[in-house]
């Protein structure tokens, strides 16, 4: 990529894309191609079509998808699949079409099997049975990376793909209902702190392993992957290590500074075991995250509270 190069960004005000965003303008790229929801709805094939022909940008970070928790995960599991399946298909094929010199499809680690050994390797996709309660999204963004293993292959697009650990950082989604852990915790926590409350409940037991990964060191590792990495199989991104829930609801608290006591509701589904990604592979190439777990989820509360999202 050239400081002049025209670049696409689907997802722009996601907290991935934005963080791309973010990594692209510090380095002076000026030619980023944005375009909101309600400017451009990835989910319509024509529409997409329109807007590569208009634009034709030479790179594309494919940052677009609909997410959310466990709680989000399970209950629209149509919408998750037909959406993501829609924007990717519709970005990827577009990419293709319009001859964009080079994209990046972005993942999750929820592709991976419930029960593959851990830390989790490349090589494990497809191995086994997926968790249940995402697997509609886990299949869409398999579908995701096969697109651009099959667009290389017959068309020898350079199309990569980068599958993130669980990821925080500026611009999360701190819904209660739809929210992934992490900013959950922290908006339970706060809530607590401010009413005085005296307990927050947490769901599951605590138990499960997760692995972190700060957002902004997502987008470094994938500005470093669209300028040095042009191979087939996709790149597992993390910091190669992980905590437990009750680890991180203790660490959260700590840094909150609620004084409370936590419930855990064992009712409430924990979800996979364990996801720790192995990250030998993009460690070989060069890259390694910088942002420790305790420094970032500080400097996110500091913004969080900034938010001032009701209480209530």
């Amino acid at each position: 990529m050239n400081l002049d190069s025209k670049i696409y960004i689907a997802g722009h005000r996601g907290m991935v894309g934005s963080a791309i965003v973010r990594a692209l303008q510090q380095r002076g790229f000026n030619r980023l191609i944005t375009r909101t929801s309600s400017e451009l709805d990835l989910r319509d094939q024509a529409a997409v079509r329109r807007f590569f022909e208009l634009e034709k940008p030479e790179f594309v970070f494919l940052a677009a998808a609909k997410v959310g928790g466990i709680y989000a995960n399970n209950t629209y599991r149509a919408d998750f699949i037909y959406e993501n399946l829609m924007i990717e298909a519709n970005v990827i094929h577009s990419a293709h079409e319009f001859k964009v010199s080079k994209l990046l499809f972005l993942g999750s680690s929820c592709i991976y099997p419930k029960m593959a050994q851990q830390p989790l390797k490349e090589e494990a996709l497809l191995t086994g049975l997926l968790e249940a309660t995402n697997e509609p999204y886990a299949i869409a963004k398999i579908a995701g990376i096969k697109l651009c293993e099959a667009y290389r292959d017959q068309y020898a697009s350079n199309f990569i793909s980068a599958m993130p650990t669980n990821l925080y950082g500026p611009n999360d989604n701190y819904d209660l209902m739809n929210s992934h852990v992490l900013p959950a915790m922290i908006r339970k926590f706060h809530t607590a702190k401010v009413k005085g409350l005296e307990k927050v409940e947490l769901w599951g037991d605590g138990s499960p392993l997760r692995e972190f990964l700060h957002v902004d060191d997502l987008a470094e590792a994938s500005l470093f992957l669209m300028e040095s990495y042009n191979e087939r199989l996709f790149v597992n991104v993390g910091t190669g290590e992980d905590l437990s829930i009750r680890d991180l609801s203790q660490m959260i608290q700590r840094i909150v500074g609620f004084e409370g006591k936590v419930e855990w509701n064992t009712d409430k589904p924990n979800g996979t075991p364990r996801k720790l990604m192995d990250v030998s592979r993009i460690e070989s190439f060069g890259w390694k995250h910088r942002i420790q777990l305790e420094e970032g989820i500080k400097s996110v509360y500091e913004l969080f509270k900034k938010l001032n999202l009701p209480t209530e």
